[in-house]
């Protein structure tokens, strides 16, 4: 027998557009509805007639993580980049690259992906060093994360090498020997194109090289470009450009993509339009980005460099955001978790969630880039995945941390472990007992 969940509100941007049996949404873009589910997937979506001042919770399909980096993950504590600049990641990351080893990919990669199972992602595509000792160990760990985890989570790899690599013999014996590891279009090629520097002509002829390799070998393609507040997307039009004129076929994306955003008006929106001609997708970094950029003497900077993800939208451009570094020499923070990216990227680049291309970028522009088989939107005979928050407004989301459920297919997982379960267990104690430090009030 089917069973049928407690009435949600749910965003009407995820529920089939087909379905013509449920009410106008409200303001905030979400219907209250009924699912039924059966073996793991929806069997029905009804509408509930919601009676005045019933408190429902809002709920949203599992969410993507388009651009991750599991190989470096949480290591921040033993590499630290305290100053936050690009200068002092670069080192402090070669620093950690150099003893870089299996069971450390193995012990992050794990970690991310059980933190990321439960927080409510579905899919993540992390990228990894490619050069150097701490690439095989890189490889090696997360390929075989990417099996164990196969049934459950998604998980595609890229390489990611300085660009030029790619033009010798050795980048393309690289990559014919990358692309064949894993399943096919989970692994991808990549590189690193105008950041910190301007790209220059042998950037130039190692993204052809690149671009004309991927093409053969049906590999999809994800650049780190123009992670920098200079050059004006030269990076993009390069990539726009060299895309056009070869008429390469196979999926490009261009990760960060900021240095555009400093361009005037007119000038963006010619780039923009080039982008999409060229079917180009891009994907926004915020918190990576708004942490290392900018720098300025210790100034608070007036501007900061990030993807102008509406100006892209507006021009046709598939745009997914990313929560990018986890807690690294790039980032000290992040958790894999989806909801605290979401709520990151209200004012960080005022994308607001109760608007359809708001909230896209988490949800079905990132599943469209990633060429994943379900784009995130709830029909019958689809996967029974939800995550259910106890928040019945997106304000509410938005004020505090919810607390969540996960449902994947049609079965609750138990809520995430906390982090430091140690210190949890110290506070704990501390508010047990009289002179712990803790005073109880009320």
């Amino acid at each position: 027998m089917p069973e049928l969940l407690p009435p949600l509100l749910l965003p009407r941007a995820l529920i089939d557009p087909q379905l013509n049996n449920l009410p106008p949404a409200d303001e905030g873009g979400l219907v209250a509805v009924r699912l039924s589910h059966q073996h793991g997937v929806i069997t029905a979506i009804e509408a509930h007639p919601r009676r005045d001042g019933e408190l429902l919770p809002l709920a949203l399909t599992p969410l993507v993580e388009p651009h991750a980096h599991l190989d470096k993950a949480f290591s921040w504590e033993g590499h630290p980049n305290p100053a936050g600049t690009m200068q002092g990641a670069l080192a402090a990351n070669l620093a950690e690259h150099q003893g870089r080893s299996l069971e450390q990919v193995l012990e992050r990669g794990e970690r991310a992906m059980e933190r990321a199972w439960r927080y409510g992602l579905r899919a993540v595509r992390s990228h990894i060093d490619s050069l150097g000792p701490g690439a095989e160990p890189g490889w090696q760990g997360l390929l075989e994360l990417q099996q164990r985890w196969a049934p459950r989570l998604a998980l595609q790899l890229v390489a990611l090498v300085p660009v030029r690599h790619w033009a010798t013999a050795a980048g393309a014996a690289h990559a014919r020997r990358l692309v064949s590891l894993g399943p096919q279009g989970t692994v991808l090629l990549g590189g690193v194109l105008g950041a910190p520097m301007a790209p220059s002509r042998a950037d130039a002829e190692g993204l052809l090289a690149l671009l004309q390799l991927a093409d053969s070998l049906g590999a999809p393609v994800d650049l780190h470009v123009d992670e920098s507040g200079e050059g004006g997307g030269a990076g993009v039009a390069m990539v726009a450009r060299l895309v056009r004129r070869h008429r390469i076929g196979v999926p490009v994306s261009c990760s960060h993509s900021c240095s555009m955003s400093q361009l005037g008006a007119a000038r963006l929106s010619r780039l923009a339009e080039a982008m999409a001609d060229a079917s180009l997708a891009v994907v926004a970094l915020p918190p990576t980005n708004l942490w290392l950029l900018g720098h300025e003497g210790g100034n608070t900077p007036a501007s900061r460099p990030l993807a102008p993800i509406r100006q892209l939208q507006r021009a046709g451009v598939t745009v997914a955001v990313g929560g990018d570094n986890v807690q690294d020499p790039w980032y000290p923070g992040g958790d894999f978790d989806p909801l605290e990216l979401l709520r990151f990227c209200l004012p960080a680049a005022h994308l607001a969630p109760w608007q359809r291309q708001g909230l896209a970028p988490f949800t079905t522009a990132a599943s469209r880039l990633m060429g994943l088989e379900w784009d995130g939107v709830l029909r019958c005979g689809g996967p029974a995945d939800l995550v259910v928050l106890a928040a019945a407004s997106w304000s509410e989301l938005l004020c505090r941390p919810p607390q969540r459920r996960v449902l994947r297919s049609g079965q609750w997982l138990k809520v995430p472990a906390p982090a430091r379960p140690e210190l949890a267990a110290q506070l704990e104690a501390m508010a047990a007992g009289p002179g712990h430090g803790l005073a109880r009030r009320g």
